[in-house]
């Protein structure tokens, strides 16, 4: 008997499975005993009662609990009264207060407990309970966390007798044991969701960051998820032998969730910028001034001449075409600012010309100067007040650490809002990632977060970033992640800076995609014949996105071709 203990306690700190370990707790008391039947509590978290956890009984056929998937029907019992004095007159709870085994030859013959609810399940059932024998679970904390409870012992003939009182260390040497199991466990649990609930906190508030990451870090997963899926259920090409085990699927859970923390560390006005003179906030109403100054300037400039003696209407005409030429161009300075058209060599070139025009400053500059504003106005100190000034600038002010915000350099911009620098900062969030994620005590088993974390803007022919990886230097789960991030990207509706694309016109940019190496085409066409795209679109995307889509026009080329003489 000490080795069968022995080997049980060896089993039970083995144990992953919470239902099966508890099944195993009492499974095993059942069998030390050879017990009829038998229910495992465990003490609610309000700790105000104990839960049915596992019930079995041989002669009646129940099993409930654990493993079955049958619920138990019963509430907890109670451990206080209405008064919140302690319950002593149900076995269990009095077990848990007393943190002492209660051993009951005869329910009928008992006087300290109350077994009216045991008497009348017998009447209904036909049932005779009989022996009890209740066992505190006691942790390594000294606290009860549940109640064994065994019911009519057997002996070898099949007559129901008393629990034997010189076995009952043994049940209490394993109920010690099981507690430290199912104690180790349950920490393990409260550390796994305490760790999933960080993640997805941090996951939410990079997406509550911008109005611009929407739910990005929050929905990749669900495509994670899917796709990875498939490709376990897919036995052909590179998907042969390709599965993940328990760990391995908490592993791009993980790493699904946690692919964009790196965003915390990208400045808000980078990754909102929704227009080329953004920081904190639109500078395009600093220019319209400087051109309502301008109109100002030519307005008295009319009003001089005039005073002067020069014809009235030569000097409102002038004017009028003063004003004219200053409205179209802030026209063109204010539409360039908004990026949404290529900016040629010629436009660039009219910005400059616009810009080399001057005003007046008549206010010194080096003043209501926030501290680190006037450190580098001291380095490189503006003329004094008057100061001619250019209409469109490049100034000293305008370098602040590695972003340049000059007003020309940002208004020429050729494609986009974004200076080539910012670029590289939004880029920079997934070195920041790999970094945050590596300096980060995984466990062995979950050593590969970070790659394929860090892997979802690698591109298949090297041309990707951060680390210019080719497919053959990357795992599936990666792969997989790139097409989930993508495919997220186009499909999301919640963007303020673009309208949401429809289903059709996602996959035929993820088709060209797929024909530039940027993309996995195995991939790719796994996430096309199995309707992952399909899945997700009806579960996460507004019905008007979802349009008429044939599969077969944004296969890769290869692929289809294989397709088409396998049809054949």
């Amino acid at each position: 008997m000490i080795h069968r203990l022995v080997e049980l306690g060896i089993a039970l700190s083995s144990e992953r499975n919470h239902d099966r370990l508890m099944e195993m707790i009492l499974l095993e008391a059942k069998t030390i005993y050879n017990a009829d039947g038998g229910t495992l509590y465990l003490v609610t978290e309000d700790e105000t009662g104990l839960s049915f956890q596992i019930m079995r009984n041989d002669k009646l056929n129940i099993a409930m609990g654990g493993t079955t998937g049958k619920k138990i029907p019963f509430p907890p019992v109670p451990l206080y009264r209405d008064d919140q004095s302690k319950n002593m007159n149900n076995v269990a709870s009095a077990v848990y207060h007393q943190a002492m085994a209660s051993n009951i030859p005869d329910a009928y013959e008992a006087e300290e407990f109350d077994f009216s609810g045991t008497k009348k399940f017998d009447e209904t059932t036909g049932y005779r309970s009989k022996s009890f024998l209740a066992v505190p679970m006691i942790n390594t904390e000294r606290e009860v966390i549940g109640v064994l409870q065994l019911i009519n012992a057997r002996s070898l003939r099949g007559d129901t007798i008393a629990f034997d009182a010189s076995m009952q260390p043994m049940i209490e040497a394993l109920t010690s044991q099981a507690a430290v199991a199912l104690e180790n466990q349950l920490l393990i649990q409260q550390q796994r969701m305490l760790w999933n609930s960080l993640i997805e906190m941090i996951a939410a508030s990079i997406d509550d960051k911008s109005p611009y990451t929407g739910g990005h870090c929050q929905r990749v997963p669900e495509i994670t998820k899917l796709l990875a899926k498939a490709a376990c259920e897919n036995e052909e090409g590179i998907f042969a032998g390709f599965d993940l085990n328990e760990d391995q699927w908490y592993e791009l859970h993980v790493a699904a969730w946690l692919h964009d923390c790196g965003k915390v560390t990208t400045p808000e006005y980078v990754v909102d910028k929704a227009s080329k003179l953004e920081t904190i906030y639109n500078r395009i109403h600093e220019i319209r001034t400087r051109f309502e100054v301008l109109r100002r300037d030519a307005e008295i400039a009319c009003l001089k001449r005039k005073l002067a003696g020069e014809d009235p209407d030569t000097c409102d005409r002038d004017f009028e075409f003063e004003c004219a030429r200053l409205n179209e161009e802030y026209a063109f300075v204010a539409t360039a600012n908004v990026g949404g058209e290529f900016m040629d060599d010629e436009d660039i070139e009219r910005l400059h010309q616009i810009g080399a025009q001057t005003w007046t400053r008549h206010f010194h500059k080096d003043l209501g100067l926030s501290p680190p504003e006037a450190m580098r106005v001291q380095k490189e100190p503006p003329p004094p007040p008057p100061a001619v000034e250019p209409l469109l600038g490049d100034l000293p002010e305008h370098k602040v650490g590695n972003y340049n915000t000059g007003e020309l350099y940002n208004l020429s911009i050729r494609r986009g809002t974004l200076t080539a620098e910012e670029r590289e900062k939004i880029n920079d969030h997934i070195v920041v990632t790999i970094k945050m994620l590596e300096q980060l005590p995984f466990p062995k088993k979950m050593k590969r977060v970070p790659e394929y974390a860090g892997g979802h803007h690698e591109k298949m022919d090297g041309t990707g970033y951060p680390r210019g990886l080719k497919k053959s230097d990357m795992s599936i789960p990666a792969r997989i992640m790139a097409i989930a991030d993508i495919f997220e990207a186009l499909t999301a509706a919640d963007r303020p800076y673009k309208k949401a694309k429809t289903i059709s016109e996602s996959l035929k940019i993820m088709k060209f995609m797929c024909q530039d190496q940027h993309i996995d085409p195995d991939l790719f066409d796994l996430f096309l014949r199995t309707g992952v795209w399909k899945q997700y679109a009806e579960e996460f995307l507004d019905p008007s996105q979802i349009d008429p889509v044939n599969i077969e026009d944004y296969l890769p080329a290869e692929n289809l071709l294989t397709a088409r003489k396998a049809a054949e």
